[in-house]
């Protein structure tokens, strides 16, 4: 069959001919160009490729079956032959197979499973400035790959929109740009009316569309709620005879995304309401006129839940140039924008390792066994850390490496919490009742406007919708999207046990507790409200809540608050199930603690989970050696004011403080209160062994050990390059004040500086001294950091007050030359 020509046609024969010279390769061409279904057709007869597979990487769903389906066509084929996808939960590919496309995970596990890549001569990663985790992380991989075992491997990385030239230099590769196909578009913002809300905003703007201009409607919604609302809102304003309203996201059946993918077989004008999976890789016949909403569905990391969560926000001018120019391809189009013109919008969207969670990250990281891959954006180094610390509580990682555990939570295919939860029951019937939890999590809230904050409620309405009967407070649709999901888990773990029609509440915690074990509650002794978590956190109810009374809860969502958290979300969990499941994190010691409330040390035997305390019995006769962990435990609840602080070991603390500001170069400790505080193990425990109070802490130990860490020598620098005194003219010794925030200050007798010329300076002559002048009774008279401005122009004006007051003191007319003394004039002279 012949192929339509399509504007990236003419570059085939360039991106042929780099990639035989040159492994990697940046191509750029706007929606349109058809890099999509032209490059990896025209990479299957390459010398380099010997016959092997080509792999294309795209985001989403609807456009892995929609490319494959095109290519397929343009060679007369069935998908599953030379031309087949792979996508979570569906698969249609055969021995035959040489272009595969891929959803972002998909290429992921294939390359965990065979770093190889054997039988593989080609990854093409498209729609590339999407920047989605898996992409970043699949090139990362694929990356490591080609450097380490596989430099024959080819990698394209495709992009409408992203910044070329830097993806180019960090990939070392060329970078070769095509023409799009497309007509000219008018931009119009269509204004809301005052306080109008935005069905009835969108209603008038398709109305003035259909009236005004020919073609199909492309409209663009940020999820499948607001394309639901929509639809409804426009079924009954324009009835359905003459257009067909069509819905377009990741989730449709494939029949229904095919149909919306085809012409209208009767004729009829089509609108189709479509989430950002219209806005590259999808092409729909025959639209001319765009309706932009400006907002799309994004990952963002949710503190609550501890997952990433879809969250509505503002698309970035980059996708809005994309979405209009789905008006423009097969004629001039029009582009009417719901936002207002004086909106702006982020230039290009930023890339999801900076914004949503990573514990999925951590664990294909470890499981690589390489933590130094090379990203675009490397992973933020707290959040990587945090997805490690949550990783180490789910039994994932032993310190960072993997563990068995760990790689059978990530050959499912989920976040690791989740599958935690899957693989933890033994029980037939528990584990189908995980299905159901899984898919309840990863869903949207069945129920309507409710604030429930009890699993139960939501599993019961599940039940309800299997039964045939929907509370009225539940979404019919999002039941039966979460019984579809439960299904597919059901199926993916081969369980053929139905899910049970009724189950204790507690069983369900019994289940959380192994996806959020560091969220696991336990009720306060003294507040029925109130929860100690096994993070060592505290968490409270809302005062109606559904939960009020239980021993124990698992909490899988919670408004993290500077005091106590707020449980949005908890199912109650049976202690004994807890103990039985984890009894290496039940832990019994004898533990001497600084009791704050007495001000003293308590010796106890402790059991506990976690940070949570189950029991404490008083210690008759606890371990000498442990009153330094007590003692330092203390330090660290009172503050550093609780230490014997002398005044000259405060100055020392304060020169070392000026010394590292002044001169970095020596390499000085921190001796900041954050810094001490965070060391105290290390500087202070050593000097409290054997102690059995604070106050047993004299002064002078306290100066040795905060001394200890700084060697002798340096420890001379100090005392040279900040002294405690300065020797000045008169021959005295008078001391510096060192005060943090400002220059040392050296208070002195006005007649003790006769004869010198400039202000006295430290730390190798870079800072000067601030000069407090005394009188001869040691008031303050004048301050300065200029001696010698003092004596040319303030001098004369105090020697002509303070002379006839202190007349028993020199008052020479030439401080210049005066000899300095401390004392007055012999009596007589």
């Amino acid at each position: 069959m012949n192929s339509p020509a399509f504007p990236i046609d003419p570059l085939l024969p360039d991106i042929l001919r780099s990639l035989a010279a040159h492994p990697r390769l940046v191509l750029e061409a706007p929606p349109g160009a058809g890099k999509t279904t032209r490059v990896p057709p025209a990479l299957l007869d390459a010398p380099w490729l010997g016959g092997r597979r080509v792999l294309m990487l795209e985001p989403r769903r609807v456009a892995a079956r929609a490319a494959a389906g095109f290519m397929a066509k343009q060679r007369g084929e069935a998908v599953g032959e030379t031309v087949g996808y792979r996508i979570r939960f569906e698969s249609k590919v055969s021995a035959a197979t040489r272009i595969e496309v891929v959803t972002e995970g998909i290429l992921t596990r294939m390359i965990q499973d065979d770093p190889t890549l054997d039988g593989v001569g080609a990854l093409v990663f498209d729609e590339f400035h999407e920047r989605h985790l898996s992409a970043d992380l699949g090139l990362a991989l694929a990356l490591d790959v080609q450097a380490q075992l596989r430099e024959d491997l080819r990698i394209v990385v495709m992009s409408a929109t992203l910044d070329g030239d830097r993806l180019a230099r960090f990939l070392d590769a060329p970078r070769l740009s095509s023409e799009g196909r497309g007509h000219p578009v008018t931009l119009t913002h269509f204004p809301a009316r005052r306080d109008e809300p935005w069905q009835a905003q969108l209603r008038r703007c398709v109305e003035h569309a259909l009236a005004a201009h020919p073609g199909d409607l492309l409209v663009f919604l940020p999820g499948q709620r607001e394309i639901a609302q929509a639809h409804k809102v426009l079924a009954g304003a324009l009835g359905e005879d003459r257009q067909e309203l069509l819905p377009l996201h990741g989730d449709l059946p494939v029949e229904e995304q095919t149909r919306v993918l085809q012409p209208a077989p009767d004729g009829r004008r089509r609108i189709v309401l479509a989430t950002n999976v219209a806005e590259s890789s999808v092409t729909l016949p025959g639209v001319r006129v765009v309706i932009d909403s400006g907002l799309a569905r994004e990952p963002r990391y949710d503190p609550n839940s501890g997952f990433s969560r879809l969250e509505t926000v503002a698309i970035s001018q980059a996708s809005a140039d994309q979405r209009a120019g789905r008006a423009g391809r097969v004629a001039e189009g029009w582009c009417y924008r719901l936002w207002p013109e004086s909106q702006r919008l982020e230039p290009a969207r930023r890339a999801e390792i900076h914004q949503v969670e990573l514990a999925a990250l951590a664990l294909e990281l470890a499981a690589w066994g390489e933590a130094d891959l090379r990203f675009l954006d490397p992973p933020p180094p707290g959040a990587l850390a945090s997805a490690r610390e949550l990783l180490q509580r789910l039994g994932a990682l032993d310190g960072s490496a993997i563990t068995a555990f760990g790689r059978r939570l990530l050959a499912l295919g989920t976040h690791p919490r989740l599958a935690a939860m899957l693989l933890a029951p033994e029980d037939a019937a528990e584990r189908a009742l995980a299905c159901d939890l899984a898919a309840l999590v990863e869903a949207r809230d069945p129920l309507r406007g409710s604030r429930r904050d009890d699993w139960a409620a939501r599993w019961q309405a599940l039940a309800a919708y299997r039964a045939g009967r929907v509370p009225a407070e539940a979404s019919r649709a999002a039941l039966a999207a979460i019984d579809q999901a439960a299904k597919q888990w059901r199926r993916r773990l081969r369980i053929d046990t139905p899910p049970p029609a009724d189950a204790p509440a507690h069983r369900l915690g019994d289940l959380l507790l192994h996806a959020f074990p560091d969220r696991i509650a336990r009720q306060h002794p003294a507040d029925p409200r109130r929860y100690q978590l096994a993070n060592g956190r505290s968490a409270r109810l809302f005062d109606d809540s559904a939960l009020y009374g239980e021993p124990w809860l698992v909490a899988s969502e919670l408004r993290l608050e500077e005091r106590d958290s707020l449980i949005l979300r908890a199912a109650p969990l049976d202690q004994a199930r807890l103990e039985r499941d984890f009894p290496n994190r039940l832990v019994e010691e004898d533990r001497v603690i600084w009791d704050a409330q007495r001000r003293g040390i308590a010796a106890v035997r402790e059991r506990r989970f976690d940070r949570i305390v189950l029991e404490t019995k008083p210690l008759a006769r606890p371990d000498p050696a442990r009153y330094a962990d007590a003692l330092v435990d203390a330090v660290r609840q009172l503050g550093l004011d609780a230490l014997p602080w002398s005044d000259s070991l405060a100055q020392w603390r304060e020169r070392v403080r000026c010394l590292r500001e002044w001169l970095p170069e020596l390499g000085l400790p921190d001796l900041g209160d954050e810094a001490l505080l965070a060391t105290l193990e290390d500087w202070l425990k050593p000097a409290l062994a054997g102690k059995t109070r604070l106050d047993a802490l004299g002064a002078d130990e306290l100066a040795e050990a905060l001394k200890a860490g700084i060697d002798w020598h340096l420890r001379q620098r100090i005392d040279q390059l900040a002294p405690v005194r300065i020797t000045v003219p008169s021959g005295m010794a008078r001391p510096i004040e060192y005060r943090h925030g400002e220059a040392p200050v050296l208070a002195v007798k006005l007649q003790e500086l006769f004869g010198l010329a400039d202000t006295p300076r430290i730390a190798d002559g870079r800072v000067p001294l601030t000069l407090h002048l005394l009188s001869p009774a040691g008031r303050p008279l004048q301050v300065t950091r200029d001696l010698k401005g003092f004596w040319e122009r303030t001098y004369p004006e105090v020697k002509k007050e303070m002379k006839g007051r202190y007349p028993r003191h020199p008052w020479p007319d030439d401080p210049w030359t005066a000899t300095a003394t401390h004392r007055a004039k012999p009596r007589g002279t």
